[in-house]
């Protein structure tokens, strides 16, 4: 409904539509924050805000819900690229930030893999496959549960998780060559 009301020109529908996932979007920023590496510079509420700058302008074109937080998932995914490629620089010392790509949580014991690689990866997948990208944006950068994607995709959880599991693997061997 708020989608809508922005879309119609509704005045303080921006301001509502904010309100309404602000915080939302700061669990889960602050959920993909825990799986960086300890000592990381940007702040969950950093991420959210810079998330939602990225997003002014373009509320119009938001159509849904999942529609919204796939465009909030390629917000987050550029800020963090972003970051990564400002730390990477020589004069911030070139080390390259490090994520889990395994899970979302913190405690994972998979590979780590750069941000930027699993950014130029993403790019690649998405050619072949722009749902397997949205997927993996949803729960990497975004941080959401295999049954909110189900939700947002309106199918069932098997399906999601058959679609995990291969757009997981796909990366993964992607990213080791």
């Amino acid at each position: 409904m708020l989608l809508n009301a922005v879309r119609d020109g509704t005045p303080d529908a921006p301001n509502r539509l904010i309100d309404a996932v602000y915080l939302e979007l700061r669990v889960m920023a602050e959920a993909k924050m825990c799986a960086a590496r300890p000592g990381h510079t940007l702040q969950p509420t950093a991420l959210v805000n810079e998330a939602f700058l990225r997003l002014v302008g373009n509320q119009h074109e938001l159509e849904n819900r999942g529609h919204f937080f796939g465009a909030a998932a390629k917000a987050m995914e550029r800020v963090l690229v972003d970051h990564a490629r400002q730390k990477k620089a020589l004069k911030r010392g070139g080390n390259a930030e490090r994520l889990t790509l395994h899970d979302i949580h913190a405690d994972s014991s998979g590979p780590n893999f750069g941000i930027l690689e699993i950014h130029e990866a993403l790019a690649t997948l998405e050619e072949e496959s722009a749902d397997l990208a949205s997927l993996v944006r949803y729960r990497y950068f975004v941080g959401l549960t295999l049954e909110q994607v189900a939700e947002i995709y309106g199918v069932s959880l098997p399906t999601v998780k058959r679609r995990w599991t291969f757009a997981k693997a796909w990366l993964h061997d992607r990213l080791d060559a």
